[in-house]
C-alpha cells in the first residue's frame, strides 16, 4: 500500500473529476494543479497550487507549455527506493508525486464535431499525455489515473483504503495509462495519415464478451460501441453470428432507398423486395425464399406499423431491424421475450474494411456503391427495356452482396433466386434456377446478376433455357464474344458494368 501525499491533477473535462478532487481532500492530500484546473478547484473551496510553485516558469505559448519542466516530470519518476534519485531530488527540491490525475484534449470529439485543422493540431495534447506516460512507468511508486473513465474507481479505491492505492491497484491503472495513450496516439496518426494506407493501426474500445464465438467451443468478443449503430428494444444479448449477419444487413439496406425489406442468413441475402408499400415488400421478400428466412435477420429501411408487425410475427426470426417503430408495433413484437428488436441510427457506410490473414492483416478499400444505369455497356443488339433496366440493377446490388461465385435472378423488383459460394458460376447459376422453381417461381421474363464475368457462353445459354431475358455482369472474359453471340442469337439482351464484385 502507498499513501497517497501528494497529487497532480489536469483535466480538461473538470465536472467528471470533482468527486475524485474531494476524496484527495477529505485524505489531507496535498494538490498541484494547472492552468484552468487550477482555477476550478480553488473555486469548489479546496486548498491547491499551482504548478508555476515547483517550476518558477510560467505557462507559455498559449498554454502549449506548463507542466514540461524537470522538477515536475522529476516528481513523477523519482524511484523511492533508489538512493542516487533520492539524493538529486534533495538536492534539486524536488516535490515526490504519488498520484497524477489527467484527462486529455478531447481529440475524438473535436473531429467528430467538424473542427477545423487548426483545431484538430491543437487538440493534440502534449503535456498530459507526458504525465500520463511519465506516471504508469513509475507505477511502483506512482499511481495514474489516465482518463475520467477511472475517476469513480480510483476514488472508490481512496476511500475504502483510506488515502492508499495497493501496488496491485497501480500496476492496472499502468495498463490503463498505456492503453489510453495508445488510443489517443492511433486517432490522432489516422487523422493525420489521411487516406493513405503505408501503416496499418486500429485501436476500438470497449470490449464486449460474447457468448461464445462463431460455435460454442470458440471464444468470441465484440470490440466497438454498438450503441451508435442502434438502441435494443427487446431480446437476449446479440451474439457473434447476429452481429455478422447485421453488419451485412445494414451493407446490403444503405444501397437501397425504396421501401425495402430484406432477410439474411449467413451473411447472404436470401429475400429482398422493393415496393410501393412495406407491407407488400414483406410479402414478396418472404416469398422469395421462405424456408431460408427461418431464423434469420430481417431489415428495413421504413419506419414498422402494427400490420406489418403482424405480418412478421408469423415467422421465427433473430433479429429485426428499422429506423423505428409504431408503439403498438412494438407491443406485438415484444411479446416473444427472446427476439432482439434494434432501432437503427445513422449509420455511416465503412470507407474500408479488414481480416486477419496468416500472420497479418488484409485491408481494402469498401466495395461501395453500383455502377449507373448511365455508365452500362450495351454488349448485344437487343436494349434491356425500361422494367429490365430496373431489376437488372437491383440484381447487380443483390449480387454484390453474395458470397462469390454469385448469381441473382430478379423480377418486378423481387429476388427469385440466388447462388452463393459456389465454386463455379455455372453451379452458382444452377442453385439460383433451383431455388426459384422450387418455391413456384416463373423465370419467364426475369433477369440474371453475374459478380464476376463469364468464361464461357454457357451461363447465358442455361439463363435463356430457363425464361431469362436479361443479363448484367462486369465483362472482360476473353470469350465475351462467344455469350454476346448467343444473346444476339436468341433475342436476349446483356449489358457490361466494367465492375466486379467478388466477395470472399
Amino acid at each position: 500500500m502507498r499513501k497517497i501525499k501528494r497529487a497532480l491533477i489536469s483535466v480538461y473535462h473538470k465536472e467528471p473529476a470533482r468527486k475524485l478532487i474531494e476524496s484527495l481532500n477529505s485524505q489531507g492530500c496535498e494538490l498541484y494543479s494547472t492552468g484552468g484546473t487550477h482555477t476550478w478547484i480553488q473555486e469548489l473551496g479546496i486548498p491547491v497550487k499551482a504548478i508555476d510553485e515547483i517550476t518558477s516558469y510560467p505557462s507559455i505559448l498559449g498554454g502549449r507549455v506548463k507542466t514540461l519542466h524537470p522538477s515536475v516530470f522529476g516528481g513523477i519518476l523519482a524511484r523511492r527506493g533508489l538512493k542516487s534519485d533520492q539524493e538529486q531530488v534533495e538536492q534539486h527540491q524536488i516535490p515526490l508525486f504519488d498520484m497524477v490525475v489527467v484527462d486529455l484534449y478531447p481529440f475524438e470529439e473535436t473531429l467528430a464535431s467538424g473542427g477545423s485543422h487548426d483545431d484538430m493540431i491543437e487538440k493534440i495534447d502534449i503535456g498530459g499525455i507526458s504525465l500520463i506516460r511519465a506516471a504508469a512507468k513509475n507505477y511502483l511508486d506512482v499511481t495514474v489515473v489516465p482518463s475520467a473513465e477511472y475517476f469513480d474507481h480510483v476514488s472508490a479505491l481512496l476511500q475504502s483504503g483510506h488515502g492508499e492505492i495497493t501496488l496491485a491497484e497501480r500496476k492496472k491503472l499502468a495498463a490503463a495509462a498505456f492503453d489510453v495513450s495508445s488510443y489517443y496516439d492511433t486517432a490522432i496518426f489516422h487523422y493525420l495519415q489521411g487516406e493513405e494506407q503505408q501503416v496499418f493501426k486500429y485501436d476500438v474500445r470497449p470490449s464486449m464478451l460474447l457468448r461464445y464465438g462463431e460455435n460454442p467451443h470458440q471464444q468470441g468478443s465484440f470490440f466497438g460501441q454498438l450503441d451508435r449503430n442502434f438502441e435494443q428494444l427487446n431480446g437476449k444479448s446479440l451474439s457473434y453470428n447476429n452481429l455478422l449477419d447485421i453488419d451485412a444487413a445494414i451493407a446490403l439496406m444503405a444501397d437501397f432507398s425504396d421501401p425495402c425489406f430484406a432477410i439474411i442468413k449467413h451473411t447472404n441475402v436470401c429475400g429482398i423486395a422493393v415496393r410501393d408499400d412495406l407491407a407488400g415488400a414483406w410479402k414478396a421478400a418472404l416469398e422469395g425464399d421462405p424456408v431460408s428466412a427461418f431464423g434469420g435477420i430481417i431489415i428495413t429501411n421504413r419506419p414498422v406499423t402494427k400490420d406489418v408487425a403482424i405480418s412478421i410475427s408469423d415467422l421465427f426470426y433473430e433479429v429485426l431491424l428499422a429506423p423505428s417503430f409504431k408503439e403498438d408495433s412494438l407491443d406485438i413484437l415484444r411479446q416473444k421475450k427472446n427476439r432482439i428488436i434494434l432501432k437503427t441510427k445513422h449509420i455511416p457506410g465503412s470507407d474500408a474494411g479488414f481480416r486477419s490473414v496468416l500472420n497479418g492483416i488484409l485491408w481494402q478499400t469498401a466495395d461501395r456503391g453500383s455502377v449507373a444505369k448511365e455508365q452500362w455497356h450495351h454488349a448485344t443488339r437487343v436494349v434491356p427495356s425500361e422494367l429490365e433496366a430496373t431489376d437488372l440493377f437491383f440484381a447487380n446490388i443483390v449480387v454484390k452482396h453474395l458470397k462469390s461465385n454469385a448469381i441473382s435472378l430478379v423480377r418486378n423488383k423481387q429476388l427469385l433466386g440466388i447462388g452463393a459460394g459456389q465454386t463455379s458460376r455455372v453451379d452458382a447459376l444452377k442453385q439460383a434456377i433451383a431455388k426459384a422453381r422450387a418455391f413456384g417461381h416463373d423465370l419467364n421474363g426475369a433477369v440474371m446478376a453475374s459478380d464476376a464475368f463469364f468464361p464461357f457462353p454457357d451461363c447465358v445459354e442455361i439463363a435463356y433455357e430457363a425464361g431469362i431475358t436479361s443479363v448484367i455482369q462486369p465483362g472482360g472474359s476473353v470469350k465475351d464474344q462467344e455469350s454476346i453471340d448467343y444473346c444476339d442469337k436468341t433475342g436476349m439482351s446483356m449489358v457490361f458494368t466494367g465492375r466486379r464484385h467478388f466477395k470472399h
